[in-house]
Formats: C-alpha cells, sequence, structure tokens
C-alpha cells in the first residue's frame, strides 16, 4: 500500500474513506499536539466505521511484545471489532518489537478488505536509517504513513491563522506575528491560547490590544531553537533566545553544549568540503538531517569557511570562562560571550 499522508491529505483521505478505513496507519512526527490531533481524528474515524473496542498499549524495547500478539488474536466478548493503539515513545522497538510490528503490518496487508482489527502506530519523527529498516518498510507496505510535519517559525503566523479561522475569528499580520513571538516553540501552549481567545471573544476581527491582553508570554526558548536561530542567520531571534534561556534560568553549559557541538560538527563539514571529500555522506554519518540539514546547508553557504575553526576556539574560550577563568581579550560576563560567539554565526554574510 506504501501510502504517505500529511495532515491535510489525512483529513482528506478520513472524509473520503469513511468505513473503508485501512487497516493499519503508522503516524510519526515531533509535535506532540499535531500528532495527538491525527491519533485522534483516526480514532474518531474508527469510531464511526464500527470500531467500537479500543486497546492502548505503550512500548519500547524492553515491552512484552507478545502481549500485542495476543491482543490481535483474542476474541471479543460481544464480537466488536477493536482499535488497537500501539505508542512508541522512543521511537526503538528493539528486535522483538520489530518482528512484532512486521508481522503485524504482514496480517493487515493479508486483511485489507476487512480487517477485524484497525492497528495506530504512533511514533517521533525517525532518522533516515530507521525510516528504511525492515519493520519501518513493513509497516509501510502493510497501510498508511502519516508523516505530521513540524510547523517552522517561518510559517507559525500562518498556522496561528488557520487555527483562529477554524473558530470563525482573524487578526492582522502583525497581530499574527507577535502571537507567533509568544508562543514560539510551544505549538500545545499555541493551541490552548487560540482556543482561549474562542472562549474570551466573539467570531470576527480580533483587536491587537485584546489579544495581547489575553495571551501569556508562553514562547519555550529552547537550546534547539537556538541553533536553529543561529544557523538561519536570524540575528534578533538569537539574542531573543538566548535572554529567553537566560531569563528561565537555563544552564549555561548546556546552552554551549546546543552551540558549541554544532559549531564543530560544521567546522568538520566545512573542512571536508575544502578538501573535496564527501561532505554529504558525513552529515549524514553526524546524524544531521531533515529540517537540521537544511539549516546546516544553510549556514554553511553563508560563513566563509575560515571562520568555522575560529568559532570552535570562540566555544573553548567561553567554557574556560563558565568555569571562572578568565580569557584575554573575551567579556567576563559568560553569558555576553555566549551571545558574541553565537553571533558569530548568525551574522555571518549579514553584514558588509
Amino acid at each position: 500500500m506504501a501510502q504517505a499522508l500529511d495532515a491535510d491529505r489525512l483529513a482528506d483521505h478520513l472524509q473520503r474513506a469513511g468505513n473503508r478505513l485501512a487497516p493499519l496507519y503508522t503516524v510519526s512526527g515531533d509535535e506532540p499536539l499535531l500528532v495527538t490531533e491525527a491519533v485522534d481524528a483516526l480514532r474518531a474515524a474508527g469510531r464511526a466505521a464500527g470500531y467500537t473496542e479500543r486497546l492502548s498499549m505503550v512500548m519500547d524495547a524492553r515491552s512484552d511484545w507478545s502481549a500485542v500478539i495476543a491482543a490481535t488474536q483474542s476474541v471479543s466478548l460481544f464480537g466488536d471489532r477493536r482499535i488497537l493503539e500501539l505508542k512508541i515513545p522512543t521511537g526503538k522497538p528493539g528486535k522483538p518489537g520489530a518482528d512484532t510490528l512486521a508481522r503485524l503490518a504482514e496480517q493487515a496487508e493479508k486483511q485489507a478488505d476487512n480487517p477485524d482489527t484497525l492497528i495506530l502506530v504512533s511514533l517521533p519523527r525517525l532518522d533516515k536509517a530507521t525510516r528504511e529498516g525492515r519493520w519501518m518498510q513493513a509497516l509501510a507496505r502493510g497501510g498508511m504513513m502519516v508523516d505530521i510535519a513540524s510547523v517552522e517559525r517561518g510559517r507559525l503566523p500562518a498556522w496561528v491563522g488557520q487555527r483562529l479561522a477554524r473558530q470563525n475569528q482573524r487578526a492582522d499580520n502583525a497581530t499574527l506575528q507577535w502571537m507567533a513571538d509568544k508562543v514560539e516553540g510551544n505549538l500545545l501552549a499555541a493551541h490552548q491560547e487560540i482556543q482561549k481567545l474562542g472562549l474570551l471573544y466573539p467570531e470576527g476581527q480580533l483587536a491587537a490590544e485584546d489579544v495581547e491582553r489575553a495571551v501569556l508570554n508562553v514562547a519555550r526558548y529552547d537550546v534547539f531553537g537556538l541553533r536553529d536561530a543561529m544557523l538561519a542567520g536570524d540575528i534578533a531571534r538569537t539574542i531573543r533566545m538566548i535572554d529567553g534561556l537566560r531569563a528561565e534560568g537555563e544552564a549555561l553549559p548546556l546552552v554551549l553544549w546546543a552551540v558549541g557541538e554544532e559549531i564543530r560538527l560544521l567546522a568538520r563539514v566545512a573542512e571536508a568540503r575544502s578538501l573535496g571529500q564527501d561532505a554529504n555522506g558525513l552529515m549524514r554519518r553526524l546524524r544531521i538531517f531533515g529540517a537540521h540539514e537544511r539549516l546546516a546547508l544553510q549556514a554553511l553557504g553563508r560563513v566563509r569557511p575560515d571562520v568555522w575553526p575560529a568559532a570552535v576556539q570562540h566555544a573553548h574560550e567561553v567554557d574556560r570562562l563558565i568555569k571562572g577563568l578568565s580569557v584575554p581579550g573575551r567579556l567576563s560576563d559568560p553569558w555576553e560571550e555566549m551571545t558574541r560567539l553565537a553571533l558569530r554565526v548568525a551574522a555571518a554574510g549579514n553584514r558588509p
């Protein structure tokens, strides 16, 4: 079967499918809100199609996977068709889990016309090697893959606008941008704030001052968001992320690890490029893929090759400052020097 759907195409598919659902759906993605919404939609479609019994299991490499097979083979007391939900938060089922999932997929493929059990598998976003593994390929053949893409920062205002439109509300572009700044990196909080606006205000155009009064500053300033802002060359966002991490009391060694490790990795890739080596192969070995790969390539194209070794040395010096050691030519405040380090990459190529 091996058909892949995104969130929008899943909604269209369920509307068209009616009672003729696929026997197996595999949902993967990094955004818990969007993955949960996709599974909720599949569960509701299953109930409408006559799958009245539901069994949910959270599994990993250490789980007893024989219970999963037993669940598919046991007969309901009332002869009801059932939904079997398998949640694998780690994305690592282990060998027994991989074998079980492959077996389930084969069974689903054979019973595609009239399955007694609707199987829903939810996973985090998987790397390329895992996606090409035997058990994932079996899941793809046995049913439908639902790949839930993350909402990147540039798309967030439009995403907020679409969610407001679902409750017949709208806001001007400046207000949508302001909301995106406030809920950046936390879609669940964004969803809650949008629902709050639906409860507080009537349908129609929302006034900017009303939105500002209602929406809390729920941005999650995480270290990977800082990394992405730095790679994208977004100077204002890089500074805002560092200020937010500092205000929230984030451990500076963790912040340095996220920024410094990225700089070290890209320094290796830049060196490989300059020597005519297989830089793409190196990026795969360094586990740089997907949206991260696109941002990394953007940074490599913007930052001169000779900047990377100097930035690696700068990261070592920030580490010394964090440990309380003085470094000639560097600021005494390690947070301020951390900002200078991140801007060394973010601002490269952005100024005369």
